[in-house]
């Protein structure tokens, strides 16, 4: 089956960084596992760190890749949500070997039904970041999805414009927030009022300035999915008593966790998507859950795809381009790419 992978750790605009290979078919499925034609996939800033980091050489090769919608094609004993045949969309297990490949097995317990109103690129764009933003918001920080009990609350969100932070908007505001997006370029802010943004400030500038020229004096819960480390002391700053902030990103250097976070009594909520697979924990259904839910709510036109650039099919080539503009920073939404040469 073809692939694509890589060996070494490479900037990208090394010509080997990411290769086209051919792989043997994986086995029969076993256990929860399904066996999964991939349709679509799209980059994560894992994938590039990824493949940035690691040995010196992969041997065999090591496959990327986390985000994908296909066709179940094959079920292992004890799968009892799917059927061959199936449409699917998931995120994955990133002790695994990714779906940057014809056909990839991934355990049911990870996968959700792809939505029926999108086709399999809009799809492939919102496993990763859809789980991302609803654990963050609805299971490590102490809010509810349902019943927009959150009116006269005020949530922000740094760095709206990327993935996560696009479904972080979407989900924020149906729950009721009231959301404030940062974003510094035209089209970033655009993008984030596109996504629901009642609010868009530049994340280049103070915050607090700008928030208060909006009316805001603090905030109720903040969303810092771009610098953890840049971000901290004006967060804590900001953020109300008894507030919630929400890290994705690893901090570079050592946080101050006393005032203003204790004075406060502000609870400090991390989120990294791939624990449940990574340590096989009791609830690790609660992706399928997640995921089903929000395919419902994307066909009843509750949520969006995040689908901003199909990039053409998968191969190594337009792979090293999606990650090269994961790089940049300068992503808008999600890239896919779709179909195999």
């Amino acid at each position: 089956m073809n692939a694509v992978g890589f060996r070494h750790p490479l900037p990208i605009d090394a010509p080997l960084a990411l290769e086209d290979i051919v792989l043997p078919e994986p086995g029969a499925p076993r256990g929860h596992d399904l066996l999964v034609r991939v349709q679509a996939v799209s980059v994560n800033p894992v994938d590039t760190k990824l493949r940035r980091s690691g040995p010196e050489e992969q041997a065999p090769p090591r496959i990327l890749g986390f985000d994908a919608s296909g066709t179940v094609i094959a079920t292992g004993p004890d799968v009892s949500a799917f059927a061959v045949g199936d449409e699917v969309y998931y995120a994955g297990d990133v002790t695994r070997s990714g779906c940057n490949a014809q056909l990839h097995l991934v355990d049911e317990r990870l996968v959700g039904r792809k939505p029926a109103t999108l086709d399999f690129a809009e799809a492939a764009a919102l496993p990763l970041t859809t789980l991302t933003a609803w654990e963050l918001l609805f299971q490590r920080m102490p809010y509810q999805l349902d019943g927009r009990r959150h009116a006269g609350k005020v949530l922000l969100v740094i760095g709206g414009a990327g993935g996560v932070g696009s479904m972080a908007i979407q989900l924020g505001r149906h729950a009721g927030f009231t959301v404030v997006a940062t974003a510094s370029r035209e089209a970033t802010r655009a993008w984030c009022r596109q996504m629901g943004a009642e609010q868009v400030i530049d994340h280049r500038q103070p915050l607090a300035p700008q928030l208060q020229a909006l009316g805001i004096g603090q905030v109720d819960a903040a969303l810092n999915l771009a610098d953890t480390d840049r971000y901290w002391q004006p967060l804590g700053e900001l953020l109300a008593p008894q507030g919630h902030v929400g890290l994705v990103v690893e901090p570079a250097g050592e946080l101050r966790i006393g005032d203003p976070y204790k004075a406060k009594c502000i609870g400090i909520h991390w989120e990294f998507m791939f624990a449940r697979a990574r340590f096989r924990t009791d609830d690790m259904i609660e992706q399928h859950r997640i995921l089903t839910r929000a395919s419902s709510l994307i066909d009843a036109g509750e949520l969006r795809t995040t689908l901003t650039a199909r990039s053409g099919p998968i191969n190594a080539a337009n792979l090293r381009d999606a990650h090269r503009l994961a790089e940049s920073g300068r992503s808008i939404g999600k890239q896919v790419l779709e179909g195999w040469d």
